[in-house]
């Protein structure tokens, strides 16, 4: 540490405490005339002084403390204090290596990191610093993480704290607390050469302005006085914003998002595979598992899944194994802790042979479905075991990401919900109570087909979802509705037709199912090839 960062904070430390130095110091002159003036007095004198003064000072000491505390909450705006929590880099300890399966984010991390490290390039062309860097995309990604370890790879104090601690119903509160908080990063930045704001979940103090009458002043005056301060964030302050969201752009306000506010902008988006492999044997490599595990199968079960998903997974693995004094966590474990957290807990519930029966050609009448009709999915486990409010489950994934769906996908999924319907149709002429979930989400699928991305059979174009009710007329809407019935009789003809023709394999699944209550992946694929049964969907990808 230098001379010049030595006087810097000691010039920061009495600037800060100046008050209290002083108090202390006229303390100690009054103490010192007081033992000299003590001193001079005959002893009677001397002994009652020394007797009372501990009462009067307890006195003095109450009633100081009472008047200051009523002064600082009046005069200083007490409501308007916040626990700004400062984080020490050394004691974060997350480095860039650390971040795994946002390889995109990371480089552009580094790219500022360094900048901010080393600004003699950026003066010598002069050029400005980037104030603000935004980072967007869905929960559990890494934005908080990356941040941390922006802080510990520079080294710089770290302020960290949420949008929301900003938001109070009180006038002037939220924009007397963004005042503090940007007027102890530059007192900050000064003594140690830069300080780094975070800011997570940012939308709830930045969101689009309203400027009706009704209300949301306050969070106006909020935001405005963030704006103010980030444009009083200059090149010399050496202080960076980090802003956090899990909204999408357009719900924050346009000033807050335009260039010399926040110039840069990191998105972040789900792993791929082989990102999702990476996070895996980074978090196994923190437990014991067994040596021949199949990392890639693991990946290709957890698509969608976040790395803070993955990490969930891996936790919750040990705790299984741990729960069944197993030493070493397998895929087995694996598998089962992905089953806990996406399906739920399994209970166990008294049932009749007719239910437990009809639950397992419903079962089996997704499992079937999704193994013909389905060109993006496999199933990865079916079981009549209660999990949560169902009766049974069929657990399928997709093979690998899929960005752009189609009417195919759209179409397979209305087809898979069905499948449950039609398999007790066929099996018992009766129905269940369990085809509501299924047709809520096969009615919501061929809606938005015909509603709002024009894939009906009439050729309606547009997204009628957009305009009010009562701006279409109501032939419309019945010709639309009666579209949407269309689609789902016929995906539910298609599936009827399906199962009849393989009757043998839904009654081999139902009884697999009755037997074993449980199915597996390899399970599965073995059945299937026992009747010469090729999934058609691999064929198609």
């Amino acid at each position: 540490m230098n001379k010049i960062t030595i006087f810097r904070k000691i010039k920061i430390f009495v600037e800060d405490y100046w008050v209290a130095i002083l108090i202390i110091f006229v303390a100690l002159v009054l103490i010192g005339l007081s033992a000299v003036g003590i001193s001079r007095l005959e002893s009677y004198a001397r002994t009652s002084i020394l007797a009372s003064m501990p009462l009067q000072m307890l006195i003095m000491l109450i009633s100081a403390a009472i008047g200051a505390f009523i002064y600082v909450s009046v005069m200083f705006g007490y409501m308007g204090k916040m626990k700004t929590n400062k984080v020490d880099p050394t004691k974060v300890n997350i480095k860039f290596s650390d971040v795994i399966g946002i390889d995109q984010a990371v480089q552009e991390a580094r790219e500022v990191t360094q900048l901010l490290l080393d600004r003699t390039s950026l003066k010598n062309m002069g050029a400005q610093f980037i104030k603000g860097i935004l980072m967007v995309g869905p929960p559990g990604c890494g934005k908080t993480y990356l941040a941390k370890a922006i802080a510990t790879e520079t080294g710089v104090p770290f302020l960290s704290m949420s949008g929301s601690e900003f938001v109070e119903m009180f006038v002037g509160v939220g924009a007397s607390r963004i005042r503090k908080m940007f007027h102890k990063a530059r007192r900050l930045a000064y003594a140690n050469g830069g300080c780094i704001i975070f800011i997570d979940e940012i939308d709830a103090v930045g969101r689009v302005r309203s400027f009706s009458m009704g209300g949301g002043q306050e969070t106006n005056n909020t935001l405005n006085q963030l704006l103010v301060e980030l444009d009083g964030v200059t090149g010399g302050a050496n202080i960076v914003i980090i802003g956090a969201t899990n909204a999408a752009e357009g719900h924050l306000d346009p000033a807050l998002m335009r260039p010399g506010r926040f110039d840069r902008k990191i998105y972040f988006s789900l792993p791929d595979s082989d990102q999702r492999e990476a996070i895996f044997k980074y978090y196994l490599n923190k437990v014991k598992c067994v040596p021949d595990l199949d990392i890639k199968k693991l990946a290709r079960q957890a698509v969608g899944k976040t790395p803070a998903d993955i990490e969930n997974v891996v936790r919750e693995s040990a705790l299984v194994a741990a729960r069944n004094k197993i030493d070493m966590i397998s895929h087995k474990e694996l598998s089962e802790a992905m089953e806990r957290i996406d399906l739920g807990l399994k209970h166990r519930m008294k049932m009749t042979d007719k239910e437990r029966m009809m639950t397992a050609y419903h079962e089996a009448g997704h499992l079937i479905a999704t193994f013909f009709l389905h060109p993006y999915n496999d199933v990865f486990k079916a079981s009549i075991i209660p999990r949560k409010s169902s009766l049974g489950v069929v657990h399928h994934q997709p093979r690998e990401e899929y960005v752009g769906l189609n009417l195919n996908h759209v179409m397979a999924q209305i087809k898979v919900s069905l499948a449950g319907y039609a398999a007790e149709k066929i099996q018992f002429g009766i129905t269940t109570l369990g085809v509501s979930s299924d047709f809520k989400s096969a009615m919501s699928c061929a809606h938005q087909m015909v509603w709002k991305y024009g894939m009906g059979l009439s050729g309606h174009i547009g997204d009628y979802d957009a305009i009010p009710p009562d701006q279409l007329s109501e032939s419309l809407k019945q010709s639309l509705n009666e579209e949407t019935n269309q689609i789902l009789q016929n995906c539910l003809k298609e599936v009827q037709n399906l199962l009849k023709k393989e009757k043998d394999i839904l009654d081999r699944f139902a009884n697999e199912l009755l037997e074993k209550e449980e199915l597996e992946y390899d399970q599965i694929e073995a059945i299937f090839k026992e009747f010469g049964k090729v999934d058609p969907g691999k064929q198609k990808t």
